[in-house]
């Protein structure tokens, strides 16, 4: 019996849809059944078609230094981070991936359609390289707490991963003890140069300190005090000679002796004692005392042997004493010279002082680092600083890694049975046909009865998938 059917009407609300989800998802089964097979046989081929990969892995332990730190500092090579990523650019550097894959023949198909540059790439991407942690003791001390390298490489072909593996960890492992002894050598090496240096500079510096005490030795020396000379005493005794020499010439000439004549001998008598023969005040007083004896006539006699004697020893004293009165004042002079140059001289020398005291200090610090680097190089040439040693070897997988083919064709069928729920639900949101009286009243229609469907042929109606259920009709 048809009825007529109301094919579109406004709705009051939601819950319609979710009081009729059984009724919905019976007669939009189809939808359902249809997106869930045709997404489970997609999941199902690509789980058998997706390429093979074995995955061979290895794990390195990060062991710390044989000897305490307390008693020899570790060799300056870094965080083992920065160490670990260093390594894994050089190991997974072009040159080295072209020579591991010609040495092991990896990808053929794509070496033979594909440049170098992609091979390359697709075996860095197959490769990863991990830092495990570990929490343990830590203690919040700022320290790493990397405990293990761990290593991952995907092919196709078990023994060639097993192989490609290795290699890494070969590489791995001479590249860290390499960077750990040439860190710690070069190390030494620099802080020698420094050491050398700062002893040559020290050497200069102590140098042009002595050479600046030993030529103003005597004025750093009068420095202390005011220069003092004492030339009375000089001047005394020159005096006291020069008055022995009148009173020999006045006892020689006698008593009644002319006095211009005993005056112009004391006067030559002084001028020997002071200066040489060939002086011209000698040679006057000499020319005087020659002319004041022939105006005497020839009856008049000289000085007696002895008394010139004498005279002439009083001259060598006379000499001596004015030599030592001039180097006393020589010396005074210089010494007021030396105390007017004293403060440059000394603030100069302490200038000095203070850069030397600046590189032994230096040279202390530099000496002490160059004994710990020294000890570290011996721990890192002994292989007993920091470092990484194998404790998982590439091991040979025996099952595929990827793809995993149930998770494969369990997500294809959980992705058609959930699109095909969503379709469902979609097309029934777009047609909203009318389920329920309900419907009418929450528009404001009257309901005027319900005419149920009757099948005039229910056998077949039931075995039929395809045939649309019609829907009651309502008037």
């Amino acid at each position: 019996m048809e009825t007529t059917t109301i094919e579109r009407a406004e709705s009051g609300g939601g819950a319609w849809l979710i009081n009729h989800l059984p009724t919905i998802l019976w007669h939009r089964r189809l939808y359902v059944i249809i997106s869930f097979v045709v997404l489970f046989l997609a999941g199902l081929i690509t789980a058998f078609t997706l390429p093979t990969l074995y995955r061979s892995s290895a794990t390195m332990l990060v062991e710390s230094q044989d000897l305490s730190t307390d008693v020899v500092e570790a060799p300056g090579a870094g965080k083992i981070e920065e160490r670990i990523a260093k390594i894994r650019e050089r190991v997974l550097s072009r040159g080295d991936l072209i020579s591991v894959i010609e040495q092991n023949d990896l990808y053929p198909t794509e070496r033979r359609s594909k440049p170098m540059s992609y091979v390359v790439d697709k075996m860095r991407k197959a490769t990863t390289v991990g830092a495990l942690s570990g929490d343990i003791g830590s203690g919040g001390d700022n320290k790493s707490d990397v405990i293990a390298i761990k290593m991952d490489y995907d092919y196709p072909d078990p023994a060639k991963a097993q192989a490609v593996m290795q290699a890494y960890v070969t590489q791995f492992l001479r590249m860290d003890s390499e960077q750990v002894e040439d860190q710690a050598n070069l190390t030494v090496r620099f802080l020698t140069d420094q050491a050398s240096k700062l002893q040559s500079q020290i050497q200069a510096v102590e140098g042009q300190i002595t050479a600046l005490k030993a030529s103003n030795g005597s004025a750093l020396a009068s420095a202390g005090g005011p220069a003092f000379v004492d030339t009375g005493s000089y001047t005394a005794q020159i005096a006291n000679l020069e008055n022995q020499n009148r009173q020999l010439l006045s006892q020689s000439n006698g008593t009644g002796g002319d006095s211009a004549l005993s005056q112009a001998e004391a006067a030559l008598a002084a001028a020997q004692a002071m200066y040489s023969d060939s002086h011209p005040d000698v040679i006057a007083a000499k020319e005087r005392v020659a002319t004041l004896r022939r105006a005497q006539g020839p009856g008049s006699v000289g000085p007696s042997a002895s008394v010139q004697e004498q005279i002439r020893a009083n001259n060598a004293a006379i000499a001596q004493l004015n030599a030592a009165r001039n180097a006393a004042v020589g010396r005074a002079n210089a010494s007021m010279a030396g105390q007017a140059r004293a403060p440059a001289i000394m603030e100069r020398a302490m200038q000095l002082e203070n850069q030397a005291n600046t590189l032994r200090a230096q040279y202390k610090t530099i000496a002490d680092d160059l004994l710990k680097a020294q000890s570290g190089a011996r721990l890192a040439n002994e292989q007993r600083a920091e470092r990484l040693s194998l404790v998982e070897p590439p091991n040979l997988p025996d099952t595929p890694h990827w793809p995993n083919r149930p998770i494969v064709i369990g997500a294809g069928a959980a992705a058609g049975l959930g699109f095909g729920l969503l379709l469902a639900l979609l097309i029934e949101l777009l047609n909203r046909p009318m389920r329920s009286p309900a419907q009418l009243q929450a528009m404001g229609l009257p309901v005027l009865g319900v005419v149920p469907i009757l099948q005039s042929k229910p056998g077949k109606k039931r075995f039929s998938l395809l045939r649309r259920k019609r829907e009651p009709r309502l008037a």
